[in-house]
């Protein structure tokens, strides 16, 4: 029995589609955002929430520095937020910041903040995000240096 030529086309379509689907499903979009479990997307929300030094949050903080660079006509880059855990309920949250000064020089950094979920905790871990992440209090006596003897006086 031979079948005819339009039901093999039909036959060889359908086994390309199951096979592509098949594996779009197995690796995802080429290039899209790693699709994030509940943690990390809390991680993500906690830290881009956080107040950030001078009012508003990080994530206006990055917006609004954005926007001010645009309006001076200069050149500027915010990459995509990533995460990543780190362990337990500690999640590592990355964006790369590239912008040009003045003088056409362009200049790339990296913000990088730990979430502590189970502390609602978050913490600057790198330079730049230091420069917007206010300082909680220390308050345990036991982690503040003593100044030594001759500088009291």
């Amino acid at each position: 029995m031979q079948l005819p030529v339009n039901r093999v086309i039909q036959l060889v379509v359908t086994l390309v589609l199951v096979s592509g689907g098949a594996y779009y499903v197995w690796t995802g979009l080429p290039g899209a955002s790693q699709s994030l479990d509940r943690q990390a997307a809390e991680a993500l929300a906690m830290v881009q929430s956080y107040p950030a030094i001078g009012g508003g949050t990080i994530l206006d903080a990055m917006n609004n520095h954005v926007r001010s660079m645009k309006e001076r006509g200069q050149g500027v880059r915010l990459g995509e937020w990533r995460v990543q855990r780190v362990e337990n309920d500690i999640y590592e949250i990355r964006v790369q910041l590239r912008d040009q000064s003045v003088r056409g020089q362009w200049f790339e950094r990296e913000f990088i903040w730990h979430a502590h979920l189970a502390k609602k905790k978050v913490n600057a871990a790198s330079l730049p995000a230091d420069g917007i992440t206010p300082k909680e209090p220390d308050d345990d006596p036991q982690t503040v240096p003593s100044l030594p003897d001759s500088a009291r006086s």
